[in-house]
């Protein structure tokens, strides 16, 4: 058994300072004191000190990992464990083998297929919990 954490991150990548500053300062506002979303990149780490998430890319799997908490494309904010799974390291490594294939990078779509529903996917498979309610608010104001 393992933990399966989620990790969250501000969306800041946009090339400027000042819009990366106005994504944060939405984000708080829009998701700690509203509760109503905000724009965010998610991940999950399961056994190892890796995460796992998904992205648009013009060739190969959209699946991706990097460090836990160290995604450099955007700012971290936060983690939580959504539950432990009950499958094995060999399990999950090969549940990750079948979503780089059914996850092609150029089949990303900001509303209908991102990072979100990735992370859904993967908890479902995992046998643990999909994102929190208040997240799944985010998805319609989400990247990935």
């Amino acid at each position: 058994m393992a933990d399966v954490i989620l990790h969250i991150y501000d969306v800041t990548n946009s090339g400027s300072e000042k819009t990366n500053n106005t994504i944060v300062h939405i984000n708080k506002i829009f998701k700690d004191r509203i509760g109503l979303g905000g724009i965010f990149h998610s991940a999950i780490q399961v056994y190892g000190d890796d995460e796992w998430s998904f992205g648009f890319c013009k060739e190969g799997p959209g699946v991706f990992c990097c460090p836990s908490g160290k995604n450099p494309l955007y700012k971290y904010r936060e983690s939580m464990v959504l539950g432990r799974t009950n499958l094995s390291i060999f399990m999950v490594n090969h549940v990750l083998r079948e979503l780089r294939k059914e996850w092609p990078g150029t089949s990303y779509d900001l509303l209908s297929k991102n990072c979100n529903h990735f992370c859904d996917e993967l908890c479902e498979r995992l046998g643990v919990q999909k994102l929190p309610g208040k997240l799944k608010i985010d998805v319609f104001l989400l990247m990935g």
